[in-house]
């Protein structure tokens, strides 16, 4: 007698969280995020569980001391020194990171985030057995526990973090952060993309029938190809923001396979983009095209030291404005140190940060750069100024690959000296403005 209830109670454990209707995606975000879904949605009565209310409590915490840590001090910087807002914003070495890129950037229309990460299915919690659902709870606090520490995801940890479990991938943390950023979710596809960049849903690439019969399948994408999801969501009475995330490799011996940079340069040029905790790939010759995009495509750039090395923004387009503190890299990264970077944030004296960035998230250890382009970009997206170092030569050249002797640099800095703009002055082959 008592085996059979055990048994019983086991199977009841097991059995589906809900009935077999289907939450919304902004429910589940919701849910997911630790905050209470729609009164009328079949997460509801999952909100009653100890293990959901402990995990909103956890969250509610968490969030609570990020917001008075990080995101508040982001959003007055943001309002105080990125004024000149664009449309899309490109946020590539990114993972699942859209908290950062919306406070950030919170009036972006287009979120494009890249990284190796697998993007998983679209969260059904309803059909799972309340044991995966505690599960999934319990990952959501490990997977989101460095960015909301550090301000980073640590990539090897996720490796394994986003993988495991009935609910798994990058989606159920943009839920999270869509959620506790007060998005709501209108729609969510899985798509992938072809060849020339082209957006490609599921049902395009089963094949679609109509009433003659099947209709003709669509171009299948390479195995390289870009696979992501589209999410359409909104702040409050404001319009419609899309939200992309792909997960592809950006190195150059992938990146042209996969349509991602073509899918990109179709969204038009003059983004905005973000670049954080990169581990320094661009440092090397690995990485040149997304390099060489970015700096073609981009009217601001916001980094700290692992993204683009300061040598290849050329002081004919980009004006360079530094923040916060510039210590070099972590141990782990030595061989990146900039000597350029500790000049340029000592004899410009950057205006200090008074929340973290990066990998140097000890107080007072991060940098910041803002590079804001000077030469326009013209429509097939190169700067009408000269072309920045080549890549053969590294970041350690100066701009177009030759090293100028102390008699030229002293001439090019007078010249500049003449002709600066009103707010900023040159330091070395690099034109920095003062914060204002």
């Amino acid at each position: 007698m008592a085996g059979a209830i055990v048994a019983v109670a086991l199977a009841f454990a097991a059995a589906p969280a809900s009935s077999a209707e289907t939450a919304t995606p902004d429910d589940t975000a919701h849910f997911l995020a630790g905050l209470p879904p729609a009164a009328d949605s079949p997460l509801g009565a999952l909100t009653k569980s100890p293990a959901w209310q402990q995990h909103a409590n956890r969250f509610d915490t968490l969030f609570a001391r990020e917001e008075k840590n990080q995101l508040s001090k982001i959003r007055a910087f943001s309002d105080a020194h990125l004024t000149e807002k664009h449309d899309v914003l490109l946020y590539l070495f990114s993972g699942p990171d859209f908290l950062y890129a919306t406070t950030f950037f919170p009036k972006a229309s287009t979120y494009v985030l890249a990284g190796l990460e697998p993007v998983g299915p679209i969260p059904q919690l309803t059909s799972l057995g309340r044991p995966a659902v505690d599960h999934a709870l319990r990952n959501m606090e490990v997977s989101l526990n460095s960015l909301l520490t550090f301000s980073f995801f640590i990539t090897h940890k996720m490796k394994t973090e986003l993988n495991s479990g009935a609910v798994y991938g990058t989606l159920p943390i943009l839920y999270v952060f869509l959620a506790r950023t007060g998005k709501t979710i209108h729609e969510v596809s899985l798509v992938s993309l072809d060849a020339d960049g082209n957006l490609q849903s599921p049902d395009q690439l089963a094949g679609e029938t109509n009433a003659d019969g099947p209709r003709e399948h669509a171009k299948r994408p390479p195995p390289s190809a870009a696979k992501g999801v589209k999410i359409v969501f909104s702040d409050g009475d404001r319009p419609n923001q899309t939200l992309y995330y792909f997960s592809t490799n950006l190195a150059d011996a992938s990146v042209d396979r996969s349509g991602f940079l073509t899918f990109c340069d179709k969204l038009g040029t003059g983004d905005d983009s973000f670049i954080k905790s990169a581990s320094y790939l661009m440092h090397g010759g690995g990485f040149t095209k997304v390099r060489r995009f970015i700096l073609d495509h981009s009217a601001t750039v916001v980094e700290d030291d692992s993204g683009i090395p300061l040598a290849y923004f050329d002081p004919k387009k980009w004006r360079l404005q530094p923040y916060g503190r510039y210590v070099g890299p972590l141990a782990m990264f030595g061989h990146r140190e900039q000597p350029q970077m500790a000049q340029l944030f000592h004899k410009a004296g950057a205006t200090p940060l008074d929340f973290s960035f990066g990998y140097r998230w000890k107080n007072k250890e991060s940098n910041l750069l803002i590079a804001e382009r000077t030469a326009p970009v013209t429509a097939e997206g190169e700067s009408t100024a000269s072309s920045p170092p080549s890549d053969r030569d590294g970041p350690g050249a100066q701009p177009g690959g030759k090293r100028e002797n102390s008699a030229a640099a002293a001439r090019a800095r007078r010249k500049r000296a003449e002709n600066s703009h009103k707010g900023c002055r040159h330091w070395g082959f690099f034109s920095v403005c003062s914060a204002n």
